[in-house]
């Protein structure tokens, strides 16, 4: 309990969950957070297949989540559906930070006195925590972790929501543990025909097993996720443009460049 209020509290973010009040009444100790209405990314999920904009916006939103969490030293370590609420406004809650920890590297660092309230939440050395099917590989290994390891399991996230399948997930809690340590998971196009280059590339950046060879920031994995937002809006406009071309042919007989100046546009 102390755990996640000391870690959420020092957050202050749209895309994550608000505290307003820990307390203690009759010998119950309370955390009061905002009411948050809509559905979790798992359930959303389970409502059908999600567009490739959807899936992108989400992406922004939680990669901003993490980018606001990891720069306050706290590391959420079960990023999972199941911790992801889709709000019906469009806005993107990151719930539940009962495993994060706040990282030794910004606990040490901080000449802060402020920060000093923050205490820094140590587990026991091989004690594996998280959901299996979203665990880092340093995770499984119950190593010491740092936000990489929210990267990947976003990573898994990602693929999720794309391909509609868990990369890692079998059978057994040891069979998944020991898929995240080894084996590659099968490229997003296979499940997935229309997925951009761009996404493939990122999704499998986020999922590399070597920490050193991920995203070493949730910022660069921001800036990469926007950019593919970008051009799949470009895109999309070049589409359109495409298409009214095509319909302008059909309807005049003529290519779009043979008609007279002012005689169409891009806004027909």
């Amino acid at each position: 309990f102390k755990q996640e209020a000391q870690a959420v509290v020092a957050l202050n973010h749209p895309n994550i969950v608000t505290i307003y009040d820990i307390g203690q009444a009759d010998g119950i100790h309370f955390i009061a957070t905002e009411l948050i209405e809509g559905e979790t990314l798992r359930r959303r999920a389970r409502n059908g297949e999600f567009k490739l904009s959807e899936t992108i916006e989400v992406a922004i939103q939680v990669t901003s989540a993490l980018v606001a969490a990891h720069q306050a030293g706290v590391v959420h370590r079960d990023i999972k559906p199941d911790n992801i609420m889709l709000r019906a406004d469009g806005y993107v809650k990151v719930l539940d930070f009962g495993l994060a920890k706040l990282s030794e590297r910004s606990h040490s660092a901080s000449t802060d006195s402020d920060v000093g309230t923050l205490a820094l939440v140590q587990t026991e050395a091989g004690v594996v925590m998280g959901t299996t099917s979203y665990m880092s590989p340093e995770q499984v290994r119950a190593e010491t972790v740092d936000g990489r390891t929210d990267i990947f399991s976003f990573g898994v996230v990602l693929y999720e929501m794309v391909t509609g399948v868990q990369p890692f997930s079998n059978m057994s809690t040891g069979a998944t543990a020991s898929a995240i340590l080894t084996l590659e998971p099968a490229p997003l196009a296979r499940f997935a025909k229309d997925v951009p280059a761009e996404l493939e590339r990122i999704v499998s950046k986020a999922l590399r097993k070597n920490p050193d060879e991920r995203y070493q920031t949730a910022k660069d994995l921001l800036i990469d996720v926007r950019n593919s937002g970008s051009q799949q809006t470009t895109r999309a406009l070049q589409a359109i443009v495409t298409l009214q071309s095509i319909l302008f042919s059909l309807r005049t007989g003529r290519l779009p460049g043979d008609h007279p100046a002012g005689a169409w546009s891009i806004g027909e």
